[in-house]
């Protein structure tokens, strides 16, 4: 050998096997992660619609894809709970169809994406205005819901997840 560095082939076999430990590893915790996040976030929308007159939805909060309608249940007005209801559910089928345009067309799906986090923000506001009564307050809960990756939604809303709405 003249000067250089040569690579054994038993190497690449341990480089290539702590590769796939390393992309195991993130992948498993990437999914505890998001199942921790799923039942922090039913956890919320149950306690809440419960404390807040939709005891009879609550359940849906444990629904996958179906829950997102607790969301919008939970920050939609009106005038009475007809109206409350019918307004959520108008978010809910745009929202809905947005998931299935992203699945069904994923190239093109893809601009969806975009369009469902501004939803979620704007969604995210809404409750925390419902939460804290108070509009400068909902900005900074939700920008540091944003810049947290929701783990700050998480944990106001599990703070306040027994409280009626002020606003």
């Amino acid at each position: 050998m003249k000067g250089g560095f040569q690579m054994s082939y038993e190497a690449t076999e341990y480089n290539e096997a702590i590769s796939d430990l390393f992309i195991a590893i993130f992948l498993l915790s990437f999914l505890v992660l998001a199942l921790a996040g799923y039942i922090f976030n039913a956890l919320i929308y149950f306690k809440a619609s419960e404390k807040n007159g939709f005891s009879d939805l609550a359940y849906i909060a444990w629904i996958p894809i179906v829950n997102i309608y607790s969301l919008f249940l939970l920050t939609a007005s009106g005038d009475d709970d007809k109206a409350i209801r019918a307004a959520a559910l108008k978010p809910t089928l745009i929202f809905t169809g947005l998931i299935l345009f992203l699945f069904l067309i994923p190239l093109i799906g893809l601009i969806t994406l975009p369009i469902m986090f501004c939803l979620w923000i704007y969604y995210s506001y809404r409750l925390m205005y419902r939460w804290s009564g108070d509009t400068g307050k909902a900005v900074l809960y939700t920008v540091l819901s944003v810049i947290t990756g929701g783990l700050f939604h998480a944990i106001y809303g599990l703070m306040h997840m027994n409280q009626p709405f002020k606003a």
